[in-house]
């Protein structure tokens, strides 16, 4: 039994692109006593000969930014899923050192996690001259445009190393308030998005197969414990269902479409600039972020360069998922992208 809410949501998480501009409580600013703390943490990872990513938070100890964490989570979490933590001076550090420094940031937001079969913990999000219509190719490896959708994480972050010359702008909408809009003007799609569909997971599930696919259908909207949590990628959607050999048509497909249409109505759509030493913080079960394309500068150590991280909050934090939506990539509830060395020893 599908379990569909019977009315709209009205909270801090159905902000529309006004309500972002008009009160700025979702940013932060790291403060000259924020960079002294991170230094002398990043320091001490070094200090102690630690890997980039082999510490944990008791490792990089943060006494004073550890209250401004706490309030940014529960932005993250139980508000509008949404933060924008501007400032940090990327030019004072090197590129092992800003790892170092993000990671360390990562481990007391929660618990990083794969974000590719190679094992990345922190990956670069730039343009590698891929084409993205290329079968099983990822956008956040070319400089095209990229349509809503969410990660494979309880919250995602990038930190910006260098903006693009021209475009590469983040828009960002409330996938609760994209409930809404449905909720208003196409309640007959409802059933269609809380049923399910199989995800492409493009040569990055738990066999590293190329033509695999979710086993379960994962809903695009679940309703779970009191909380609404969202799914979507229309491009995996499409693709998953072609490879399960159930193409989409009628309704389903005019509920995915539709869905991702509403996602770029200006009301609900909020555009967001980066500029050097931004960190962006979303949850993907409460926001869809998309991205323009852009135009690189032609030096090597000036192309847009971004890091990211997935990250799966700590559990007495984090909401309850249903099963059906919790393993999205058939590694387990809450699992990452399975290693290229995982799947290999699985088929010796």
């Amino acid at each position: 039994m599908v379990n569909v809410p019977t009315s709209l949501f009205n909270d801090q998480s159905t902000w529309l692109s006004k309500d972002l501009n008009s009160d700025l409580s979702w940013t932060f600013r790291f403060s000259a006593e924020d960079m002294k703390e991170l230094s002398a943490a990043v320091n001490k990872v070094r200090e102690n000969s630690f890997s980039v990513f082999g510490f944990n938070r008791d490792d990089f100890m943060l006494y004073n930014l550890r209250s401004k964490i706490d309030r940014i989570i529960n932005e993250v979490e139980n508000g509008r899923g949404v933060v924008l933590w501007r400032g940090l001076d990327v030019d004072a550090f090197n590129e092992e050192e800003l790892k170092i420094l993000y990671f360390g940031l990562g481990v007391h937001l929660g618990t990083p996690i794969f974000q590719n079969c190679n094992g990345d913990l922190v990956g670069h999000v730039k343009d590698r001259g891929l084409n993205y219509s290329s079968k099983n190719v990822r956008g956040y490896t070319t400089k095209s445009r990229i349509a809503p959708h969410c990660d494979s994480s309880d919250i995602v972050t990038l930190l910006c190393l260098h903006p693009a010359k021209s475009g590469g702008e983040s828009l960002i909408v409330s996938s609760i308030s994209l409930f809404n809009k449905v909720y208003q003007k196409h309640r007959n799609l409802l059933p269609f998005l809380f049923e399910g569909f199989h995800f492409d997971l493009r040569g990055e599930g738990a066999t590293g197969a190329e033509e695999e696919i979710t086993l379960n259908r994962v809903p695009i909207f679940s309703f779970y414990h009191g909380r609404l949590s969202c799914r979507y990628n229309q491009k995996t959607i499409i693709d998953g269902q072609a490879k399960a050999g159930l193409p989409l048509s009628g309704a389903r497909l005019e509920a995915i479409e539709i869905l991702g249409e509403l996602a770029m109505e200006d009301d609900v759509r909020f555009d967001m600039t980066f500029e050097k030493g931004d960190v962006q913080i979303l949850n993907n079960h409460m926001i869809l972020h998309s991205r323009e394309d852009f135009e690189d500068w032609p030096e090597e150590n000036r192309k847009r360069n971004l890091l990211r991280m997935w990250i799966n909050l700590d559990e007495k934090i984090a909401r309850s998922l249903s099963p059906d939506f919790a393993n999205r990539l058939n590694t387990g509830p809450r699992g990452g992208v399975a290693l290229k060395e995982t799947y290999r020893r699985a088929s010796d």
